[in-house]
């Protein structure tokens, strides 16, 4: 990959995460789960709680999709990510760490395990280049501080 296949490869990166954020904050499952690849793994092990009766580590982006939004569906979320790390192991595959906070608030009447969350830490990635575009093949969620309410 020479310089300038980086660097738009590296901005290609960035579009995904950013739309990962917005389509989930308004949740469009649809195109949401356009951002990840067919075998996406996902651990959001430091986010679901024992008492939740969800499974932490979830194969596949259409399961994924179905516990994401059964989870967070009802609830306003905002997701912000910034201070990218991208390192490139083949010209089709990035390991990236991006810089995190969310906010997660459910309306009142609906039964959830808490009333509202700040969560602060870093998403662990995979992205695999797949028909053109940078999908997420993997992520972790990493909380380093997260505030009930």
């Amino acid at each position: 990959m020479n310089d300038q296949e980086e660097l738009l490869a590296r901005e290609a990166i960035k579009e995904t995460k950013a739309r990962y954020c917005r389509l989930l904050d308004t949740k469009q499952w649809h195109d949401w789960g356009q951002v990840f690849t067919e075998d996406v793994e996902m651990d959001v092990g430091d986010d679901i709680k024992e008492d939740m009766g969800v499974p932490s580590k979830i194969s596949g982006r259409q399961a994924m999709v179905d516990q994401v939004r059964g989870l967070v569906g009802p609830a306003r979320t905002i997701h912000q990510v910034h201070s990218s790390e991208i390192d490139f192991v083949s010209v089709t595959e990035a390991r990236v760490v991006w810089a995190m906070e969310d906010w997660t608030t459910f309306p009142d009447g609906i039964d959830a395990p808490f009333k509202s969350v700040n969560g602060l830490g870093y998403y662990h990635e995979t992205y695999r280049l797949e028909d053109g575009f940078w999908r997420i093949a993997s992520l972790r969620l990493e909380r380093l501080q997260q505030i009930y309410d």
